[in-house]
């Protein structure tokens, strides 16, 4: 059985010869044919094309070249990266005639690696949303229960194929959390890479501000392999410009022994359900036993952010600068819940966005001074768990509340520029996953993917799976 198997499992037995490509491919495929029609992970399959990028990599190690650790390994894709004969989407049918006519720069380093590209998966409309919800192309179901709950979002297919079994990773995109929310909700690992880390060169944006490119994955090490290969300049995004790759992985196992760790107790824990509060608190236990030193404190930085009146306008002004077309001509068409909450991206003037962005990176250049002597930051995920879609859609001020609660929490690492992990650290009484950020420097993916790694390796939440009875 390889569907839950993780990419260091699989890429051993692909290199050591017991695995084939081919017949990873193959099972994968057979596995979405026969399980997707209710999870409805993907908007598109694309067997062809993984069936021959698949032998491609089998030939490769066949030829005795050293391929690398992802060769011949599976993914799927958010429907926003651009892959070349096929429809970027972004969540709506208006965008179905919008064919790429090349591969976005992350689909083009991952296939220079070797990987797999199975298919494309659903994502909130235009992004823009945390519950997952999409009303236009529907909801993927979480997993995690046959009644269905909110996958989160905005990379909602993306987390139900991974944590489903359908495929060991998936790309995301993370603007106010949309790699890290729907890793928690669905009980997998989400890596949110800092801006100018991961081109977004060919990948439809929300906030160009704010949106930065991640991988979804089942393990830490699977994140911290996937994003070395994701990483690098391109001239097609001046945000990567001058920024140096490094390698995750080298310090991956180095454990937490003498890193500084805080609780922060501004705004995080503010209103979370207790049992993820308690989740999260848990860990401290966890921490200390690995020799760490941890400790809660107050971040200024945090409250201010979450407090500016105009914050809540930033995504939704640049979301309006990419989508006026589809607002001004055809918001009847629309998902209900996506653009009448764009739209009032209208209401910030231009001399309030341009003192918003420079309240923002003086905050960001703050915050740095007060976690001089903090390593990482240990805070929850999102707020609650998953919550059934009926409950969150009953009527707007049930969405925008619940998109509130999954959102929040992820949402202020993005403003303060924050790389940060998501992963499982614990379940609720109703069985249902529970997610552990952490949060570290800019440009400190190594720090924050090497306590994640710690924590996983210390504790058995990543090893359960869903049950799936229900299909």
């Amino acid at each position: 059985m390889t569907e839950y198997q993780s990419i260091a499992e699989l890429s051993a037995r692909i290199r050591d010869g017991s695995l084939s490509p081919v017949r990873l491919v193959r099972d994968l495929l057979d596995r979405i044919d026969a399980l997707d029609g209710r999870l409805r992970a993907f908007v598109r399959v694309l067997p062809d094309r993984a069936l021959e990028q698949a032998r491609a990599a089998e030939s490769l190690l066949k030829s005795g070249a050293d391929a690398g650790p992802l060769c011949g390994i599976p993914y799927a894709a958010k429907d926003l990266f651009d892959v070349k004969g096929v429809p970027t989407r972004a969540g709506t049918h208006l965008l179905d005639h919008n064919v790429a006519l090349s591969d976005c720069a992350v689909v083009r380093r991952l296939t220079a690696a070797g990987m797999v590209l199975l298919g494309k998966t659903h994502t909130v409309q235009f992004a823009y949303g945390a519950a997952g919800i999409n009303h236009d192309d529907g909801t993927p179901h979480n997993p995690w229960h046959r009644e269905p709950l909110a996958p989160g979002g905005s990379s909602s297919g993306t987390a139900v194929a991974v944590s489903a079994g359908l495929a060991p990773m998936g790309l995301g995109t993370d603007t106010g959390g949309s790699v890290r929310t729907p890793a928690a909700l669905c009980g997998i690992v989400g890596l949110k890479t800092t801006v100018g880390r991961v081109s977004r060169a060919g990948v439809y944006p929300l906030s160009w501000t704010l949106d930065s490119v991640g991988p979804l994955t089942r393990t830490v090490e699977d994140a911290a392999l996937v994003y070395h290969a994701m990483q690098g300049t391109d001239p097609d995004d001046s945000s990567t410009a001058g920024v140096v790759p490094h390698d995750p992985a080298r310090g991956l196992r180095d454990g937490v022994r003498g890193l500084r760790l805080a609780f922060c107790e501004s705004v995080f824990f503010d209103d979370v359900d207790a049992e993820v509060a308690q989740a999260v608190r848990d860990t401290a236990d966890v921490f200390r036993s690995l020799g760490a030193d941890v400790k809660s404190i107050t971040v200024p930085e945090v409250s201010a952010v979450w407090a500016e009146a105009k914050r809540p306008l930033l995504i939704p002004a640049e979301g309006c600068a990419v989508n006026r077309e589809f607002l001004d001509t055809h918001l009847d068409e629309l998902d209900p819940v996506i653009g009448p909450r764009m739209l009032t991206g209208r209401k910030l003037s231009a001399p309030d966005y341009f003192a918003l962005l420079q309240r923002c990176d003086q905050l960001r250049k703050d915050v740095l001074w007060t976690l001089r002597d903090v390593d990482a930051l240990v805070v929850p995920a999102t707020m609650s768990a998953a919550r059934p879609l009926a409950e969150i859609d009953a009527d707007n001020a049930a969405y925008l509340a619940y998109n509130t609660r999954v959102h929040r929490n992820a949402g202020i690492g993005n403003l303060l520029d924050l790389c940060g992990v998501s992963l499982p650290c614990g379940f609720t009484s109703a069985g249902l996953p529970i997610g552990l950020q952490i949060c570290a420097k800019p440009f400190q993916e190594d720090v924050a993917l090497r306590v994640a790694h710690a924590y996983e390796q210390a504790t058995p939440w990543h090893t359960r799976r869903p049950a799936l009875d229900w299909l």
